[in-house]
């Protein structure tokens, strides 16, 4: 079986695809709905799955450009962030991964309060998957993938699309520097023994 996501390549929300391999048997989520041989209930979104249709069609003719293009603007935002957030590491680099995604986790911060302030800024981010959403638990992939234990509440995930830009990569390197310096300064004032200092503000603003 296969579960497709119409969103992630810019079909309308709400519309996706099951693929199921012919001599699979599955029970049927909602009995009803002869027309769909029994497998749901309801009436087709038909705008929908000829949007769906469209948009695949779409992406495979502009997968290679489109990769390309995000994987410049991942590895843009990558580098500048590391450089300006001197306790950042990146989650899964020189690996085998998506173009348009960076996983890049921030010592002793929790990634929840970064979300809020980002959103602030303007900042679409999130800290894992749409299905783990308010779960306040580290992400089972991260434990998975052996991230030690004091940078697993500050993933933060940045996804792009073909229609993001480098200036958008720049606005968002301007104001997540400053997010981490906050966030990390309340994370060493609240430790005992003071036994991290608080990040210079002159090594970030240096940094940028």
């Amino acid at each position: 079986m296969l579960t497709i996501s119409g969103h992630k390549f810019h079909a309308p929300k709400g519309i996706g695809a099951l693929y199921v391999r012919r001599g699979i048997a599955f029970p049927p989520f909602m009995i009803g709905g002869h027309q769909e041989r029994n497998r749901r209930a309801g009436t087709e979104n038909v705008a929908g799955i000829v949007g769906i249709g469209e948009a695949a069609e779409i992406a495979l003719a502009r997968m290679a450009a489109d990769s390309e293009h995000e994987r410049k603007l991942r590895d843009r935002l990558e580098a500048l962030l590391l450089a300006a957030c001197p306790e950042s590491r990146v989650n899964g680099r020189n690996q085998e991964r998506l173009p348009n995604t960076l996983n890049i986790s921030f010592r002793y911060l929790e990634g929840e309060s970064m979300l809020v302030l980002l959103d602030q800024q303007g900042i679409c981010a999130s800290t894992g998957s749409a299905c783990t959403a308010g779960s306040a638990e580290p992400s089972h992939v991260l434990r998975a993938m052996d991230v030690p234990a004091d940078w697993l509440q500050g993933a933060v995930r940045f996804s792009l699309s073909r229609f993001n830009s480098e200036a958008e990569v720049n606005y968002v390197n301007e104001k997540v520097p400053a997010i981490v310096q906050r966030l990390q300064g309340l994370s060493a004032l609240g430790r005992l023994g003071g036994q991290r200092r608080p990040p210079d503000v002159r090594s970030v603003a240096g940094a940028r």
